[in-house]
């Protein structure tokens, strides 16, 4: 295990003797046991072996003078420092139901699906965080808008008096526009949804009706328009993709039917936030969603009148809620008690996440009812009769409490004061009650025959969980009416357990800290330390030393896959956003530790959008376009890695907060390549990131695919060389 970069203190070694000294000792020994031997020339074949075995000395009394590795383990064992265990991937996951339901239904909670098994590589399972309540959605209110503004004002009631609900919660009536005659950027109309059905998650087919309307302007493949719902902080994008939207734009045009005029019907698939919570606006109450004529852009067109419906309803096909990479595994029997202190029992899975309510021991003692015991840290604190076990994440062992004894010696001398001081019967007594308070059982121990089972615990974890969109597609169990699951977003988060070699880089941290959060050094150690998918944390100071705020702010760079990197590819944006099961074991870690009084925030730090343009000269030996484009697939590759909050940097440890990129960084960057040279320009185009557009040299018109974009902290990189965007 390297060490170096420990702080250096004064050693003392075993054995002090170097090389050079041995070798003279050796020499000055040869007058008294061989005074025939006189010459002590390095040539002399008897000097090269005293020179040799020597060397052999000094290497053993290096390996003598070093603290081996399993002794170093050892006292971070005394420390109680337990390596961290893996961080499961987490992502969405939709399920698609085969048919319509009249009547709410559950999905529940722990329902395994997985990608599919290849040859190469075995399925990874997920399970669902929560169960997923599909509701049966009923349309209150059909409004109108004349702005897009918050809360809404001036709304109109299209379905007073004019349309009818039938049985089945469709409504009817006559042609109702949803813009004003002549349409403005802004016009809007809102649904409002009965605030009592389970819609939280929900996929609903919005089916509207009416007249094909071409002459509304529009380009029916690139609609003006976009689909919101109100979570009750915000408006939240709801539909996935355009080939959603049935009516093309509220056109009802259908390339494969011919225009024959009259109503046509058309579905809207939208899917609706995680939590979609009923709100008043006005005199209305309900969950909202809304459909805003939004500001014609490149391929759009303006809408020239607006569209009329004559028919709205709503029906559920699906439900989207989260998922973790995890399999759950439930009554485990781990076997029976022997009564003896210190038992080690070990579960099934070697990698344990971190547990849940409901996931506890159960004893079942051979007379009496079972207990539930509690798991714990450590025995510090653990009486002789608290039920206290405690669980090694990385290696799925329980243990249960030690019983600690006194020395022999010691034990010994406390009866030789006793006999002196008493004498008598009373000395037999005496003994016993010192051997009774010279050992001490640290939580109790399942009494002898004692079944033990585990009722739940999750297995999984790690960086193979951070599959892409669309990977998730098998259902591990038949699911009634639910006919296919797909996960829309990738999965991110997921991380490796811990290393010994970084478990040596934290422990000094954490002893700084003393569990306890006062500085910002404090706050950004122990939000590492509260989850493996925290990469880093900045506490700035300005957050901490205000009087009147009482909140401190941290910014965390959550742990992503870096392997794209090594490939020449971007980051995506969307890996680095704080998932909410990560932002609360964060939070929740944190609140033990934080003084009273004081609230934690998490946020994100500001990630600024960077391109590169450099002209890179080459040596004679990449005069050839197969070296020149190795050359450049390299310098794509160190331009990701370098600008990356992850592994950037001059260090390699992430880019510095707050810290802009130079020229001259880049310049050195390259320049350490071999083969390659800088003898260009290069600039940095700080609107790429707001505009997608190239600026400053590049003609306006040059754009930058975002997904391919590799992000630092601030900043992202789209690669280009000889003053032309290359093909990313």
């Amino acid at each position: 295990m390297d060490v170096s970069f420990l702080p250096n203190l004064p050693k003392s070694d075993l054995d002090d003797r170097t090389f050079q000294e041995l070798v003279e000792e050796c020499i000055l020994r040869i007058p008294r046991y061989c005074p025939e031997w006189t010459n002590y020339n390095p040539s002399d074949p008897g000097i090269t072996l005293v020179e040799l075995f020597a060397w052999l000395t000094d290497q053993m009394l290096l390996r003598f003078n070093q603290v081996p590795r399993r002794n170093y383990v050892t006292f971070l064992e005394m420390l109680g420092i337990r390596l961290q265990a893996p961080v499961p991937a987490q992502t969405e996951v939709t399920f698609y139901l085969s048919a319509a339901l009249n009547h709410p239904y559950t999905i529940l909670a722990d329902t395994e699906i997985a990608t599919e098994r290849t040859e190469v590589a075995e399925a990874v399972v997920f399970s669902t965080d929560q169960a997923l309540t599909l509701g049966v959605p009923t349309i209150r209110n059909f409004l109108t808008a004349d702005t897009a503004v918050m809360p809404p004002q001036d709304l109109r009631d299209r379905f007073a008096n004019l349309w009818t609900q039938d049985a089945n919660g469709e409504w009817r009536g006559r042609e109702q526009p949803i813009f004003q005659e002549q349409p403005e950027t802004g016009n809007c109309f809102y649904l409002v949804f009965e605030p009592d059905a389970a819609l939280d998650g929900t996929v609903i087919a919005l089916t509207l009706e009416g007249e094909p309307a071409g002459s509304t302007g529009i380009n029916p493949d690139h609609p003006p328009r976009r689909w919101e719902a109100w979570d009750g902080s915000d408006w939240q994008p709801i539909l996935r993709q355009e080939d959603d939207d049935g009516t093309r734009g509220f056109s009802f045009e259908d390339p494969e039917q011919p225009d024959e005029g009259g109503i046509r019907v058309a579905d809207v698939t939208l899917h609706l936030p995680l939590q979609w919570p009923a709100t008043y606006f006005g005199t209305y109450q309900g969950r909202w969603l809304r459909c805003v004529y939004s500001q014609p852009e490149n391929e759009q067109a303006a809408y020239r009148r607006s569209p009329f419906l004559s028919g709205l309803s709503a029906r559920t096909i699906g439900g989207t809620t989260t998922a973790s990479q995890c399999a759950v595994i439930r009554d485990e029997l781990l076997g029976e008690s022997d009564g003896t202190p210190g038992q080690v029992f070990q579960l099934q899975a070697s990698t344990i996440l971190p547990r849940r309510e409901g996931e506890q021991l159960l004893v079942i003692p051979p007379v009496g009812l079972p207990q539930l015991w509690q798991e714990v840290s450590d025995f510090a604190d653990s009486g002789p009769e608290d039920l206290h076990y405690v669980i090694d994440s990385m290696t799925g062992q329980i243990q249960f409490g030690p019983l600690i004894r006194e020395a022999a010696q010691l034990r010994e001398a406390t009866r030789l004061r006793q006999r002196q001081q008493m004498g008598g019967r009373a000395i037999e007594a005496a003994e016993t009650a010192v051997v009774e308070s010279q050992q001490r059982q640290y939580g109790k121990i399942p009494a002898r025959g004692s079944v033990l089972r585990m009722q739940a615990y999750r297995t999984g974890g790690g960086q193979r969980g951070n599959v892409q969109a669309g990977s998730i597609a098998v259902l591990k169990t038949a699911i009634p009416y639910v006919t296919s699951v797909v996960n829309h977003i990738s999965a991110v988060s997921g991380t490796d357990g811990e290393t010994l070699e970084e478990a040596v880089i934290r422990v000094p941290r954490l002893l700084r800290t003393r569990d306890r959060a006062v500085t910002p050094e404090d706050f950004e150690t122990l939000t590492l330390q509260a989850s493996r998918g925290v990469a880093r944390a900045y506490c700035p100071k300005e957050s901490i030393y205000q009087p009147d705020a009482g909140t401190v702010m941290v910014r965390v760079v959550p742990a992503v896959n870096t392997r794209p990197l090594e490939t020449g590819e971007g980051l995506h944006p969307r890996q680095f956003e704080l998932s909410d099961g990560l932002r609360q074991e964060v939070i929740s870690f944190l609140d033990e530790r934080r003084l009273l009084g004081i609230q934690v925030q998490l946020q994100e730090p500001d990630y600024v959008g960077v391109a590169v343009q450099a002209e890179v000269g080459v040596e004679p030996a990449y005069a050839n376009p197969q070296a020149q484009q190795a050359l450049v697939e390299t310098l794509q590759i160190q331009l990701y890695r370098f600008l990356n909050p992850i592994t950037g940097g001059v260090e390699g440890k992430g880019w510095p907060f707050g810290v802009p990129v130079y020229k001259s960084d880049l310049i050195a960057l390259f320049q350490q390549t071999p083969g390659s040279a800088i003898s260009g320009r290069c600039w940095c185009l700080n609107c790429v990131a707001k505009t997608g557009a190239g600026c400053g040299p590049w003609p306006p018109t040059t754009r930058f695919t975002q997904d391919r974009w590799g992000w630092c902290a601030p900043g992202a990189i789209a690669f280009c060389d000889r003053g032309t965007p290359s093909a990313l």
